[in-house]
């Protein structure tokens, strides 16, 4: 027999390889892909939450913006009323969402009269669709442990995008044909439109999952980034403050925290937890894509005194990119382009998996036996 050359002999290894890579593409495709595709089919919806919130609550947004001592006092009455009831934190009114939206244990929110203070609305798992499907994207109704689940199902997903991309590389001379959408035959059919659409929207998709992935780690997400980019040490949080039985000046903290940062709006209040007084106020400062902002102001309440500030828009790259990964997850950047993008991107998984499985099935299907002819 001729001996095989060094340039011939890995062609068997490599195609033993591909075809390896083929069968964990499928197979994974066909069953974690099921998951994925749920998955991002509840994103395309969560994208515009915001609206079908409006939409379905209009009694939220008919109100006009509280002034400030109307706002002063419906803090004070809010948290009086149901921080013992398990309330951590309160969104402050803004001009799309003018009432405060508190945040509860298991994901449940209440909304209270920007003035008043009085209780609009409860939502929770149980009488959202919404908040139910929010629970689904982001912790597959399982909490921790099911976010965790879902850590896993974005990793596979990235191997899938990264496969097919690999499966489908073709020669120059050929791109154009594998781009190509062909009517038939079914088997050709569904092949030619996973293939492309796989290729053609592989920078939305692979997009999607990385900040997906990036947010279920943040931690080691961030420490990646900052790392990669020469970033600097991280802003300290001030030491933990003592609780104390002591009258809170919400409109002395609420005066204390605004003008902290030039041009930053007041977000979010987290109140005091178990035994620590501090109180955390986040502002989105200008520039800033996350919509709640991630600038903060630490308080000692008991005194109105601001303990430490931090600028969001004054960090290093990679914290900035690592703050980027939930905007851009969410289409909360870039205006309705880029939330019908994100929108439109939660359709892909779903639209592979239905060609990928009409392409197995048609490929594996028995071939039907031609008619007898007569003699």
């Amino acid at each position: 027999m001729p001996s095989m050359t060094s340039r011939q002999a890995p062609h068997p290894i490599k195609r033993r390889l591909r075809a390896a890579l083929k069968w964990l593409h499928l197979w994974l495709g066909l069953s974690v892909g099921l998951v994925f595709a749920i998955v991002a089919l509840s994103g395309t919806v969560l994208a515009f939450q915001r609206e079908i919130l409006a939409w379905s609550q209009p009694q939220l947004t008919a109100a006009p913006l509280p002034a400030p001592a109307q706002r002063e006092a419906a803090l004070a009455r809010i948290v009086a009323d149901w921080q013992a009831l398990g309330l951590s934190s309160l969104d402050l009114p803004t001009a799309q969402l003018p009432v405060w939206q508190g945040y509860f244990p298991d994901g449940e929110r209440r909304y209270f009269g920007g003035a008043s203070g009085e209780l609009l609305l409860v939502r929770n798992k149980g009488n959202d669709w919404v908040l139910w499907l929010r629970d689904l994207h982001t912790h597959l109704l399982a909490g921790k442990a099911g976010e965790q689940v879902l850590g896993v199902v974005g990793l596979i997903a990235l191997f899938l995008l990264l496969s097919g991309l690999y499966l489908w590389w073709p020669r120059l001379s050929a791109l154009g044909a594998s781009l190509r959408w062909y009517r038939g035959p079914p088997t050709r059919r569904w092949f030619s439109w996973h293939r492309s659409a796989g290729a053609l929207l592989l920078p939305l998709t692979l997009l999607a999952v990385l900040t997906g992935v990036g947010m279920v780690y943040d931690g080691a997400a961030r420490s990646l980034l900052r790392t990669a980019l020469g970033d600097g040490p991280d802003a300290r949080k001030p030491p933990k403050l003592a609780a104390r039985d002591a009258t809170i000046d919400w409109a002395a903290v609420l005066r204390a925290a605004d003008g902290r940062l030039p041009g930053a709006q007041l977000r979010r209040i987290g109140l005091p937890k178990g035994d620590s007084g501090l109180v955390t106020v986040r502002l989105r400062a200008a520039g800033e894509w996350h919509p709640v902002g991630r600038s903060m102001v630490w308080l000692d309440p008991y005194r109105a005194q601001v303990l430490g500030v931090h600028d969001a828009t004054a960090q290093d790259a990679g914290a900035r990119a690592s703050e980027a990964l939930y905007p851009l997850h969410g289409g909360f950047v870039g205006g309705r382009l880029w939330q019908w993008g994100v929108a439109f991107t939660g359709l892909v998984p779903a639209f592979l998996l239905v060609t990928g499985f009409l392409f197995w099935r048609r490929r594996t299907a028995p071939r039907r036996p031609l008619p007898a002819t007569s003699g």
